[in-house]
């Protein structure tokens, strides 16, 4: 269960992004911001999921919003994963799961009778203020990135 509430500050965190750079949540103060988590890249739903957002990015940037994805792969595999589907945005490496714990998305799974540690695919908008404003666990991908956008449209900014 994660300890973050919708309306809470979140606290700052930094990670390696996949242009090379650390990237703090401070370095977004004044935009909103959509963070998804997804389990692994290059999967099939993973794949989908990110290619929707990557459709919807300009319609997130008329909002004042910026779209990150945050998984536990290593950066190389984020490179590799961006360049085959032309993603307009940063992924994040949480290879020692600091965030996901953070967020309350690192759960333990069941895939074909195995249990094992894993990203709950999930996500949450921060407002301009660092606040969690609207949060979705166990996400099914299906529609999912419409419904993120129609919540960040209905924020004021």
């Amino acid at each position: 269960m994660a300890d973050l509430q919708v309306g809470q500050r979140i606290p700052d965190f930094t990670l390696p992004a996949s242009n090379g750079e650390q990237v703090s949540l401070h370095d977004y103060r004044g935009k909103k911001l959509v963070i998804y988590f997804y389990p692994k890249s290059s999967t099939p739903a993973c794949t989908q999921e990110s290619c929707e957002f990557r459709d919807f990015s300009g319609e997130f940037a008329k909002h004042n919003t910026v779209v990150i994805g945050i998984s536990g792969d290593e950066t190389k595999a984020h490179l590799k994963f961006i360049a085959k589907n032309e993603l307009p945005f940063l992924l994040l490496a949480d290879t020692e799961h600091e965030v996901s714990k953070l967020f309350g998305v690192w759960q333990w799974k069941k895939l074909y009778g195995h249990e094992f540690e894993g990203i709950v695919r999930s996500t949450f908008v921060v407002d301009e203020e660092g606040r969690l404003a609207a949060e979705w666990r166990k996400v099914r991908v299906k529609g999912h990135v419409e419904a993120v956008l129609e919540t960040v449209k209905q924020m004021k900014s």
